[in-house]
């Protein structure tokens, strides 16, 4: 008789497709809240790893250009914890590498290589060729050129206002060391970040390939 009554509650809830709609959401959302809630209370999640910089004018004006042009499609920015990937781009990445990254880049689909460790590993040049075309350094890459990044020149109209809300929205502490001299301390060294771009190429302004450069160049060189 138990068995009977005990198969009568089951099939209630597999043959009412609402009721198990209802109980799958919420099964996944506590499983949801389990795994995450704990990580927003965790030190190693919410704060940036020592060594962490905000990214300067330049760089920053890069990452737009990064995103601009979808290259998150094709490049992840996510070292996983498992040895191949770790052996091939270098130490797994960490959470507190990207407080400050928003929206973050982590991707999850590589045509090409993952970029989270690229910064240093090569020359500006080098990054320079590849841009114009890849196949020139990379025989057999797949991936398109962008000669047009080389005459265009860096729109700063936007930009003291990107890094006031930058500096703004993540509190960052200026009397911090981490910060001295990185031109965060009030509007007029923010400015002058700007006016670097301007002064670049003997004055006639940074190119957007120079901006994408200076953003790989700085990829995953923040962990000590």
């Amino acid at each position: 008789m138990s068995n009977n009554n005990s198969t009568n509650k089951h099939e209630i809830v597999e043959k009412n497709v609402g009721l198990m709609a209802i109980l799958t959401v919420f099964a996944i959302s506590f499983g949801a809240l389990v795994e995450i809630t704990p990580l927003m209370f965790q030190k190693d999640t919410t704060q940036p790893v020592e060594g962490l910089r905000p990214l300067t004018a330049l760089e920053m004006e890069g990452r737009d250009i990064f995103v601009r042009e979808g290259c998150y499609n094709c490049h992840s920015q996510m070292v996983r914890p498992f040895r191949d990937e770790v052996e091939r781009y270098g130490h797994y990445s960490v959470a507190g590498e990207s407080v400050w990254d928003h929206p973050f880049q982590w991707g999850s689909k590589r045509t090409g290589p993952d970029l989270a460790r690229v910064g240093q590993r090569y020359s500006d040049d080098w990054h320079y060729a590849h841009l114009m075309d890849p196949r020139s350094v990379v025989p057999e890459s797949n991936m398109p050129g962008y000669p047009w990044l080389d005459s265009t020149k860096v729109d700063t109209t936007y930009t003291l206002k990107k890094l006031q809300v930058f500096r703004d929205a993540f509190g960052i502490d200026k009397s911090s060391d981490r910060y001295n001299g990185k031109g965060y301390g009030d509007d007029a060294e923010l400015q002058a970040q700007v006016d670097e771009i301007h002064a670049m190429n003997g004055g006639e302004g940074a190119t957007e390939m120079q901006a994408l450069i200076a953003y790989l160049q700085q990829l995953g060189t923040h962990l000590k």
